[in-house]
């Protein structure tokens, strides 16, 4: 019987990436994760390692031969982003890095298991290959057939290792040898294509052979030619013509090197995809799969060659976090039948995915797939999704065999879909739901006694699963689907503790940043296409610039992104100051305000109780001090002096515009409450305790129901709690009757809605266009959730120090949150009985954590499980 050590070190991790092949970064960062027993464990030192990987002969990674690089023992306790310590990676270079620690009480771990990291294609120079397009006569229409592309190839030795970089205009699945490369959904993903293309890497030794070989992959219009955006949208957003961008790199035993890259000598047809669009869905006619057309020997002489274009290769990027991919399946949990006898499959919650069928029968005979996220009247509702078909159709080969189909180049908003067609007796276990989202690492969880709360923060989760697709969406159903940028900065707390969303987010800024040096401003979505709205500024919209880097510096203790995205930062707040002018009142242009207040009429969102202009007066104040943090974190002092003076100043205004002397606000609102007492914008301590006791009387007449959109509805049970009213608070989370959180709960709801009344009390859906079943933004109080009902929040960036203060309340009898942090396993969880409180942490090595319970002095801990007891 062995035993665990009692300290180990945890692979380390290379920045924020899952998945460290062909990254982008040629120093990249390190953290790593001690795992240890010992109390009050902190590090005092560190070594690292650092080997080639190549190098390593029989491939297991224990180090044959001697280290490239080592650091010996560094005196410092940082463990999270550590700076790479050896030579940077040039393109192609692999390196293998291990860890040990030693602890300030004298301990000392064993090496840590070694971790592998490999650089992509790092310069543009390095890039061989040439875009291949199909012949324009082959696409059709924006969101027509798919088109094949392929080409046979040679391997004259044995391969040691072969890479495979690809990317595409539009999008693309690549076969080797007839075996899909890779298991990415929807690659290359979307991007702002003008700026930057992301290209992935792909280890595809095991695919190939020595003698013949063939590659071949179908592309589909997706973001880059296709649909996108609501009122109609727009095609062509990028380009007219798809394309794929490929190199394949093949490593022999002899250490040569050969290519096959995109260019001459590529051929394309088209195939079996006879239609593909994000929106509408897909058609597959089987009787026209081309058999083998991925492998060697097939005859292609019927195909066209294809064309090369131009493209840039500084535009192509590596990615910074997990690709979408399949992460789950579910089966039918009912078999339903609608008014017109038509068959309905229930999966039991709403996902963002698609089907997937094993059917048999007849050649030629079609199976079509509708999708739709409620039933009303107890038939699929479609008209929420507006200009989305959300259809898929499957002809069948019929060849006498079973048939098995899943959409490639579509995705849907969904928890019922209507199988029509289909070829005798339905059996409901040839249907399965595939989920289908960013494969980011879940982090975070919470539960409590009341079974509908802990639901609505399950219902958040899978929000938030539904509208990660590459990007962060507003909704995965209508023709939308966009990254609007007020959703992301309200949600940007509670997403980065349910999943390590850092690297998917990194990406994401990294093209706000993009686009807002060229429009000069921060669109409303990213990637901006031009569609209802004209390009500008918009207050809580605009401010994701400021909001969403601090956020994630707070939660994953990453300064350096801060670092990149400072510029961003400081143009944001430098236009806002401009337009606020000498008065720095942000008054005049189109703001959305507090967007979906449940007093706005359906067709009118930005019809708010609370003055918009006192919106993005308190956002102005807020973001121009974040910048001032930001900016003293980075040793910028005179920047950071001149911010600091800009948010002081705006915080006097905004007093002076829209704060009596007493406290009250000139919106007498839940939103502008919350707003000041959030954002600290009220100085003297007498206008806080009445700007506290007026927002609980506010809540109280609202008969404790919701009265904030957007931009209120995360801040108000904090301000009600930071304002000494914590049972107003809880009334308000737990309220059931509509507007509130919890009565989409009531009505049966698996994530959280656009509209606190989506769904009428009679089973009807809101008259409104705007109508989803699937909107993230208002499940943001789930960050409220962890860090006053469970009581883990951050007190230091990281995590790296913590905070337990739970504050129970509400009836509630137990909580719990448990979180993955970079530094290890933290969790608090408390139960309630007879009035005493039974409080137990878990905090991890190398950080402490900040105890404040309910009639207690506060304290600080080690690390190490704790248990408090307290009475009530």
């Amino acid at each position: 019987m062995t035993t665990e050590p009692a300290l180990r070190v945890e692979p380390p991790v290379f920045e924020h990436h899952r998945e460290p092949l062909g990254i982008g970064q040629e120093a990249p960062r390190l953290s790593w994760r001690t795992v240890t027993d010992l109390p009050d464990w902190l590090q005092r030192a560190y070594e690292i390692e650092i080997r080639d990987a190549d190098a390593d002969a029989d491939g297991d990674g224990d180090g044959d031969g001697a280290p490239v690089y080592a650091t010996g023992i560094v005196e410092d306790d940082a463990c999270v982003l550590v700076p790479w310590p050896g030579e940077p990676l040039a393109s192609r270079r692999s390196r293998r890095v291990r860890v040990r620690v030693h602890g300030r009480d004298g301990s000392a771990s064993d090496w840590s298991p070694w971790a592998r990291v490999e650089a992509g294609l790092l310069e543009p120079g390095d890039w061989h290959a040439r875009a291949a397009a199909p012949p324009v006569e082959l696409l059709g229409e924006p969101d027509g057939p798919a088109v094949h592309l392929r080409r046979e190839f040679t391997v004259r030795s044995p391969v040691v290792r072969a890479r495979l970089y690809v990317t595409a205009h539009g999008l693309h699945e690549v076969e080797i040898n007839g075996s899909v490369v890779g298991d990415d959904v929807l690659a290359p993903g979307w991007t702002s294509y003008s700026h930057r293309l992301r290209y992935r890497t792909h280890d595809v030794t095991a695919l190939l052979r020595e003698g013949d070989n063939a590659i071949g992959a179908t592309l589909a219009d997706g973001w880059f030619r296709g649909r996108v955006g609501f009122e109609g949208g727009r095609t062509g957003v990028y380009g007219d013509r798809t394309a794929l961008v490929a190199q394949l790199e093949v490593v022999h035993e002899d250490g040569t090197v050969s290519r096959v890259v995109t260019g001459e000598g590529w051929r394309c047809a088209r195939g079996a995809v006879t239609a593909a669009s994000l929106y509408d869905g897909e058609r597959f006619d089987a009787r026209l799969v081309p058999d083998g057309w991925s492998r060697p020997g097939f005859d292609d002489a019927g195909w066209v060659p294809a064309d090369v274009v131009a493209f840039d290769p500084a535009r192509l990027v590596a990615p910074t976090g997990a690709a979408v991919r399949r992460v789950e399946t579910l089966a039918p949990v009912a078999v339903l039948t609608g008014p017109s006898g038509e068959t309905i499959l229930d999966f039991g919650q709403n996902i963002s995915g698609r089907l997937r069928i094993r059917v048999q029968g007849p050649a030629g005979h079609t199976v079509t797939l509708r999708h739709a996220e409620v039933l009303e009247n107890g038939a699929l509702s479609l008209r929420p999704l507006r200009h989305a078909a959300a259809r898929d159709e499957y002809t069948l080969r019929g060849d006498g065999d079973a048939e098995e189909w899943e959409p490639t180049f579509t995705v849907h908003g969904f928890r019922y879909a209507q199988v029509d067609g289909w070829p005798g007796a339905f059996d409901p276990e040839a249907v399965r739901a595939v989920v289908c989202h960013t494969d980011m690492r879940r982090t975070g969880h919470f539960t409590c006694s009341d079974a509908e709360l802990t639901r609505l923060h399950e219902n958040t989760v899978w929000s938030m699963r539904g509208n990660f697709v590459d990007i962060p969406t507003d909704c995965p159903q209508r023709d939308e689907r966009l990254g609007w940028t007020g959703d992301i900065q309200v949600f940007a707390p509670t997403a980065s503790f349910l999943y390590d969303c850092a690297g998917p987010l990194t990406s994401w800024l990294e093209d706000l940043a993009a686009e807002q040096e060229e429009y000069g401003t921060v669109p409303h979505y990213v990637p901006w296409i031009p569609l209802v709205f004209e390009v500008g500024p918009a207050a809580a919209w605009g401010d994701a610039a400021v909001i969403v880097p601090w956020t994630l510096y707070r939660r994953f203790g990453d300064l350096g992104l801060l670092a990149a995205r400072y510029p961003s930062m400081t143009a944001w707040v430098d236009q806002v100051a401009g337009l606020a002018g000498d008065r720095h009142l942000w008054d005049t242009g189109f703001q959305f305000g507090d967007w979906l207040d449940p007093a706005a009429p359906p067709d009118r969102p930005e019809k708010a109780r609370t003055d918009s202009a006192l919106v993005a007066t308190a956002y102005h104040a807020w973001t121009a001090h974040l910048v001032a943090e930001t900016a003293a974190l980075l040793g910028h002092e005179e920047d950071a002096a001149r911010y600091a003076a800009l948010a002081s100043a705006v915080r006097e205004a905004f007093r002076g515009e829209y704060v009596t002397p007493a406290g009250r606000l000139s919106s007498d609102s839940q939103t502008a409450y919350a707003l000041a007492l959030s954002m600290d914008l009220l100085d003297k301590p007498e206008q806080r305790e009445r700007a506290g006791r007026r927002l609980a009387e506010l809540v109280a007449f609202d008969d404790h129901r919701i009265a904030t959109g957007f931009v209120g509805t995360p801040l108000v049970c904090d301000a009600l709690a930071d304002a000494g009213q914590l049972e107003t608070a809880y009334r308000l989370l737990l309220q059931r009757e509509c507007p509130s959180w919890l009565y989409p709960v009531t009505m049966g709801a698996t994530t959280i809605w656009e509209r606190w009344d989506s769904m009428l009390p009679d089973g009807t859906v809101n008259p409104g266009e705007m109508t989803s079943f699937n909107h993230y933004a208002l499940g943001a109080v789930a960050d409220f959730m962890h860090r006053v009902v469970a009581g883990l929040a951050p007190a230091g960036p990281g995590y790296r120090r913590m905070r337990i203060a739970p504050r129970p309340g509400g009836g509630l009898t137990s909580a719990s949150a448990d979180l993955d942090t970079p530094y290890g396993h933290a969790a608090v969880s408390w139960r309630l009985a007879g009035g005493t409180l039974t409080v137990t942490a878990v905090v991890p090595p190398n950080t402490v954590a900040e105890v404040d319970l309910p009639g207690s002095a506060p304290a600080e801990v080690g690390s190490g499980t704790h248990t408090f007891t307290v009475a009530l």
